[in-house]
């Protein structure tokens, strides 16, 4: 290769992992946070968290954010794969850097990834859709080929059964009425459901749904009475619930188990799914310990999801975004 091809394909790896970071920002977060930053330097991208965005009441352990982190990682991957680039991935590269969460290095061109090229092309359609889902029911073939995924990004997938969703709905009800009578977590809720626009963080109403009879409750994210989509005649009859899981709750194995997540949501948005996660009952102790239960004891659950379909014909709106400015930092 000559140092003109060199100077090429450098300059196209460097432009490809800005575009991956761009597509990141896009990954969800848990009351859309979107706590992490990106410094780009060379060939090298730099994933950390961002401790100013952490949730101190409802995150109190910080399990949610490297989830979030997780999310955004697999995101810029799946970009990178898909722009034909193979990379080399460090997580927690350095113990003197807690918050240096991962190391992106491009490793040289190869042929665009078929799966990632469809799983990119669903990061701008996926959504977190909190209306209830109808009865149509999740086939059997589409759960094995998310666990498959989930297991791939080295987490686990648990698909709950019909007969024991009452004891996931009791672990959830459980946590919201911890939550609901906490004043601390009362005003972190508020905080993040009244962000003015600029920010581009935050839940904003229009997102939300009313409270209504479900199956597994829905976090409120309308305390104050606050208009959202209304909540139709659904109830999720014909949802599945799964919960991603792992054998530990290591930062590593977290920081997998979100990118285990933004697998399953970018295949199951491919499927036409709509997607829910439900990270209540992880982020209170003893509803934690009940989930556990649901696991047989074997694993670590690190988040709910809601899968089913939508009849509805209008899509929910994006959630805002931060700037790239704010968030992507570039060396010359």
């Amino acid at each position: 290769m000559t140092m003109s091809d060199d100077y090429v394909t450098g300059a196209g790896a460097r432009t490809a992992l800005e575009a991956a970071a761009r597509a990141s920002l896009r990954a969800p977060s848990v009351f859309n946070t979107q706590p992490w930053r990106w410094r780009l330097a060379g060939d090298v991208l730099e994933l950390s968290s961002d401790p100013a965005r952490r949730l101190g009441v409802t995150d109190a352990e910080g399990r949610l954010l490297l989830l979030s982190c997780g999310g955004a990682l697999h995101h810029a991957q799946v970009s990178l794969a898909a722009g034909g680039w193979l990379v080399d991935v460090q997580r927690l590269p350095d113990p003197e850097r807690p918050d240096l969460l991962a190391r992106v290095r491009v490793t040289g061109p190869t042929e665009p990834d078929v799966e990632a090229e469809q799983l990119a092309a669903a990061i701008s359609r996926r959504r977190t859709d909190r209306r209830p889902f109808g009865d149509r029911r999740v086939s059997e073939e589409t759960l094995t080929h998310l666990r498959r995924l989930v297991e791939a990004r080295g987490a686990y997938l648990h698909v709950v059964p019909d007969e024991r969703v009452p004891e996931l709905a009791i672990s959830v009800d459980e946590a919201a009425d911890a939550n609901y009578f906490d004043p601390a977590h009362r005003g972190e809720l508020s905080h993040w459901t009244h962000r003015p626009a600029w920010t581009g963080d935050g839940v904003p109403p229009a997102t939300t749904v009313q409270p209504g009879l479900r199956r597994v409750p829905v976090r409120n994210f309308l305390p104050d009475g606050s208009s959202g989509l209304l909540p139709g005649a659904d109830h999720d009859e014909g949802a599945a619930f799964v919960i991603i899981f792992g054998t530990s709750d290591h930062p590593v194995d977290l920081l997998r188990g979100g990118e285990a997540m933004s697998a399953l949501l970018l295949r199951a948005t491919l499927e036409g799914l709509a997607t829910a996660p439900i990270s209540e009952a992880v982020e209170v102790a003893w509803p934690r310990r009940l989930l556990s239960r649901l696991l047989s004891g074997i694993g670590e659950p690190y988040l709910i999801v809601r899968l089913g379909y939508v009849e509805a014909p209008e899509e929910v709106p994006p959630t805002p975004r931060r700037s790239p400015a704010d968030v992507i930092f570039i060396e010359d």
